[in-house]
C-alpha cells in the first residue's frame, strides 16, 4: 500500500485529480485542513468526472466527536468518520471495511 499526504485539502484535491483511477486505495481526510476545508475538499473529489471519485473510501480523522461534525462528514461524501486520539482496533476495522 503505497501513503501520501497532503496538507491542505486543495493539494489532496489536486493529487487525486492528477493521479491514474484506482492510485489510491483510501483518503484519510483530516479534519482541520487551511485553504480548502475537508467538506470542500470531499465534495469536490466526489465531482470528480473519473469512476474512483464516487466509490474510493474517504475516512475524517478528527479530535471532534460531536454527531454535527459527523452528520457533515457523511453529507459531503465521506464513508466513515474516526475521532483521536485513534484507535487502533477502531482504525483497522475501518480499513478492513473499506480495502
Amino acid at each position: 500500500m503505497r501513503s501520501k499526504s497532503a496538507e491542505d485539502g486543495q493539494i489532496a484535491l489536486d493529487m487525486m485529480k492528477a493521479s491514474a483511477p484506482g492510485y489510491y486505495d483510501m483518503i484519510l481526510m483530516d479534519i482541520m485542513m487551511p485553504n480548502m476545508n475537508r467538506l470542500e475538499a470531499t465534495r469536490q473529489i466526489r465531482k470528480l468526472s473519473r469512476p474512483d471519485s464516487k466509490t474510493i473510501p474517504i475516512v475524517a480523522m478528527t479530535a471532534n466527536a460531536f454527531a454535527e461534525e459527523q452528520r457533515q462528514s457523511v453529507a459531503s461524501g465521506m464513508n466513515a468518520h474516526l475521532s483521536k486520539p485513534l484507535s487502533m482496533e477502531k482504525l483497522q476495522e475501518t480499513l478492513k471495511e473499506f480495502l
